[in-house]
């Protein structure tokens, strides 16, 4: 904790966050006494958290596989189950590939691949103008790119990308109105909509995917265990050979679709 926050009682904190509905409070209450500089910082912070914010958007950050990912207030955090779409992503791209972050967010993903894979030509795209500006915080600047989905990306991709990747949104419609109260209130709908079903934006982006991939490309694609078998047909239907990854310690599910062989390899993921 900084010198100058020393007088803030660790314990009251810690009661203040708990009254509002924190699980992790003492947790959480240590995070934010390290970020602040002062006490009139800390009382900022807890105020927000107070309100109901997300603890990430409060700090600022979001540690995704092992490091830090920068946050903007209203921008989709990233799970912790999406840390398999990274390490599945990583365990089949190789040095010198093409690789692109589609549905992006913060750029989580995409970072994580360049951080662990030499020599990347990393790209990277989204719709909402908050997550992009985002993005470019995690991400060189110029490879991040506004729009709806392949519309974003340059032109001169297409046909050449090696691997890509998509956290889009796949939760149904009529089930935002169950998720957590910090999600509807504090990240951008269309981040979480997936459509009737919950795969609109997975269509989409498996039926337009062969176009821009290379000949042994690979689309990874997160989705729900029970949505894994559609998205799998999905993904068939498009003319990829899909296989499914899953974490039960993350509650993750990928769906992993191939136009050669190179998909089949093994991924980072775990079971």
């Amino acid at each position: 904790m900084p010198a100058s926050s020393s007088r803030v009682r660790p314990r009251d904190l810690v009661a203040r966050l708990r009254a509002a509905g924190c699980v992790f409070a003492e947790d959480e209450a240590r995070l934010i006494a390290r970020q602040a500089h002062s006490p009139a910082e800390v009382e900022r912070l807890v105020a927000l958290r107070e309100s109901g914010r997300p603890l990430e958007h409060v700090l600022g950050w979001v540690g995704f596989l092992g490091s830090r990912v920068l946050l903007d207030p209203g921008v989709f955090v990233p799970r912790r189950r999406t840390e398999l779409l990274a390490r599945a992503a990583i365990g089949i791209v190789r040095p010198g590939d093409t690789v692109v972050d589609l549905c992006c967010g913060a750029g989580a993903v995409g970072a994580a691949i360049a951080a662990a894979v030499d020599g990347v030509r990393l790209f990277a795209a989204d719709l909402d103008p908050a997550a992009v500006r985002c993005a470019r915080r995690n991400l060189p600047p110029d490879t991040v790119f506004e729009g709806d989905l392949f519309e974003a990306l340059p032109a001169t991709l297409r046909g050449g990308v090696d691997v890509l990747v998509a956290n889009a949104p796949y939760v149904p419609t009529e089930a935002i109105p169950l998720m957590p109260v910090e999600a509807r209130r504090f990240e951008a709908r269309m981040a979480l909509d997936g459509g009737g079903d919950g795969l609109d934006v997975q269509r989409r982006i498996a039926a337009e995917a062969p176009l821009w991939l290379s000949s042994h490309g690979v689309l990874l694609i997160e989705t729900s265990g029970a949505q894994a078998g559609l998205t799998a047909g999905i993904m068939r239907d498009a003319g990829l050979k899909p296989r499914i990854v899953a974490s039960k310690r993350l509650d993750a599910t990928v769906v992993v679709g191939s136009l050669g062989s190179r998909g089949s390899l093994g991924s980072r993921g775990d079971s």
